[in-house]
């Protein structure tokens, strides 16, 4: 198949190696991230928080998380472009949700004398919450969303990533308790350009099962 979409996301794999010799520019960093801000998430809750770690000092933080461990996960973050952290409400509440309504009758989505009836979304919010006031298992799901549409924007942008889940998420909470302000940390994604020569992955053909083994139409 011959299309812009598919062809994108036959260049698109897992960067094993990056050139820490490339960062990516401004412009399209700040198209990647206007494109994350849009990502689609349940009833629009928007409940997440992405931290960027552009400066050496930053990674060397996240780096410092890994403690001995030998993952190659690590050298990743300081040969990459950048890192981003995304972190989830572990807690949603109305409260929360009503930021979301508010910028909905901000935008003009959302009649203001439509306020109160906007609340109803937050069945939702009951029905994912759990005996202890937790929220993260369906809050967490949400990064996944919006890391599905970041692979895909920086597949348009061709540039590489590593997504992220061999970290230490506690530590890196606790590294960046500041900046994540209440969020917690579960996922990061390193994105750059990978090393011409040291990336094996980069030279290998795309495998994935067979459309049939997929996708039952009925």
């Amino acid at each position: 198949m011959h299309h812009p979409i598919i062809e994108d996301l036959l260049w698109r794999y897992t960067t094993k190696k990056y050139d820490n010799t490339r960062k990516v520019p401004q412009e399209d960093m700040d198209v990647f991230l206007e494109a994350l801000r849009l990502s689609a998430s349940s009833i629009n809750s928007q409940q997440w928080k992405f931290v960027v770690l552009a400066s050496d000092e930053a990674k060397a933080r996240m780096q410092q998380s890994f403690g001995d461990s030998p993952s190659l996960n690590k050298q990743h973050v300081m040969d990459g472009s950048h890192v981003i952290l995304f972190g989830n409400h572990p807690r949603y509440s109305r409260e929360d949700y009503a930021e979301v309504v508010d910028q909905g009758i901000a935008d003009k989505r959302t009649q203001a004398e439509n306020r109160d009836a906007a609340f109803g979304a937050c069945v939702y919010i009951d029905k994912n919450t759990d005996s202890h006031g937790s929220t993260s298992g369906w809050t967490r799901a949400q990064t996944y969303i919006a890391l599905g549409n970041a692979l895909h924007i920086l597949a348009r942008l061709k540039i590489d990533a590593t997504p992220m889940e061999g970290i230490d998420a506690a530590a890196v909470t606790r590294e960046f308790s500041e900046e994540l302000d209440g969020y917690a940390c579960s996922l990061a994604l390193v994105i750059g350009y990978h090393h011409p020569e040291e990336d094996f992955n980069a030279k290998l053909p795309k495998s994935r099962k067979p459309f049939e083994k997929v996708f039952t139409i009925i």
